[in-house]
């Protein structure tokens, strides 16, 4: 009986580390999409004339762009434990805003992000330009 406590004792202290893990690479991987769409929509822009940043995330893969910005998965706004959502502000500014799926399991923090290319936290809620900085 104390072998098994024991063995169900190591088991939680394991899975939960591997839960941690889980939960910090989906942050880590979102802040990395951030990125990507970030220098995409950069690049979109740089690229087009009239310049204009694109309309939503689906005009950074193809038919629209070829070749594409960003794959797929990404474009469709949900990757890795993670909600994208891309919005045109105007021709010469977007906001880029990513979620947990599910919060506290996928991931814990909000990003937020511009034309600035700064990304930025907040841990209680959606983040927005007034967020501190991601190192």
């Amino acid at each position: 009986m104390i072998v098994v406590a024991i063995l169900m004792t190591l088991a939680t202290l394991a899975i939960s580390s591997v839960l941690r893990a889980r939960h910090n690479a989906n942050e880590m991987a979102a802040v990395a999409s951030c990125r990507s769409i970030v220098t995409a929509a950069q690049n979109f822009y740089a690229n087009s004339y009239p310049h204009t940043y694109p309309g939503d995330l689906l005009d950074l893969v193809e038919p629209t762009s070829n070749p594409p910005y960003i794959d797929s998965v990404l474009a469709s706004g949900t990757k890795q434990g993670y909600t994208f959502t891309y919005a045109l502000v105007n021709t010469e500014s977007f906001t880029l805003n990513a979620a947990p799926t599910v919060s506290g399991k996928t991931g814990t923090r909000n990003f937020y992000s511009d034309e600035t290319s700064l990304i930025r936290a907040n841990s209680s809620g959606p983040a927005g330009a007034s967020d501190p900085v991601i190192q």
